[in-house]
């Protein structure tokens, strides 16, 4: 059985970690470098770094605070916000990321994601989707949305993780806006939609709010309450990304392993 990963996610906006609430309410959460060597040395399998201001502000990651933050972990470091263009991927990696996320970089011109696995390999090809539920004439579906959650693009989530994995994608980051900050857990239905729909690891992200969810969303995601797809079961997310729970102190990446075995997950140690 592989072992599934706890990722603490730090989202940086001028220079500070923030956490809001579907993408609002932004609040600070401390420092970031401060919070990777915390999270470094309680045993997070990996970290992830979003410039969650970059795309929306226009303007380039901040790789001074990668290279601060690179500094303080021996464990995988995913950064994501700002990446346009390859100059853009190499400057990240050489700052000490071990793999790049993009998201409205993607939706914008998804051949992108050709180049970035061409340059440096699928696995270092992380596609973040921030996906919000939305009513059309066919029901309950997810939209991808651009620019920090700000901009509904129209596309179809599921379809563009497909077409996304084609390109060169190596993992999903799943972001469901929905969920995000609420503590009300993750999006199970999305979450399953998308594993049983891609062949790569899928990360699921956004609703955290106690130990139990986090072990749910690891060990399955069975067809939820929505009715209309036929009820199966997806082996549960790769990996889930944390970050209200961490940050402001309710629990710990050792509780939260400690609790997920006694669940039945299988975790690194």
């Amino acid at each position: 059985m592989q072992a599934k990963r706890i990722i603490p996610c730090l989202d940086v906006d001028d220079g500070r970690v923030v956490k809001g609430v579907k993408f609002k309410g932004i609040q600070d959460a401390g420092d970031p470098a401060e919070l990777a060597r915390r999270y470094n040395e309680d045993g997070a399998d990996e970290l992830t770094f979003l410039d969650i201001g970059a795309s929306y502000k226009s303007r380039a990651t901040l790789l001074d605070v990668v290279r601060k933050v690179a500094a303080e972990v021996f464990i995988p470091l995913c950064v994501g916000g700002g990446i346009r263009v390859i100059d853009d991927m190499r400057d990240a990696m050489n700052a000490g990321a071990d793999k790049v996320s993009v998201c409205t970089s993607a939706l914008s011109r998804p051949e992108l994601l050709r180049e970035m696995a061409n340059a440096y390999g699928s696995q270092c090809v992380v596609l973040s989707i921030d996906a919000k539920r939305v009513e059309n004439a066919s029901g309950l579906c997810w939209h991808a949305f651009s620019h920090g959650g700000r901009t509904d693009t129209g596309i179809d989530a599921i379809e563009w993780a497909v077409r996304a994995v084609k390109l060169g994608a190596g993992e999903i980051l799943l972001n469901s806006i929905d969920a995000d900050g609420t503590g009300g857990g993750y999006d199970l239905e999305l979450t399953r939609r998308i594993l049983n729909a891609v062949p790569v690891p899928v990360i699921a992200s956004g609703g955290a709010g106690n130990l139990d969810q986090i072990a749910e969303v690891l060990l399955s995601t069975a067809s939820s309450e929505m009715g209309a797809v036929a009820p199966n079961e997806a082996p549960g997310a790769d990996a889930a990304l944390v970050a209200s729970l961490l940050h402001f102190g309710k629990t710990s990446i050792q509780e939260i392993k400690k609790h997920a075995e006694a669940k039945g997950v299988c975790v690194r140690w």
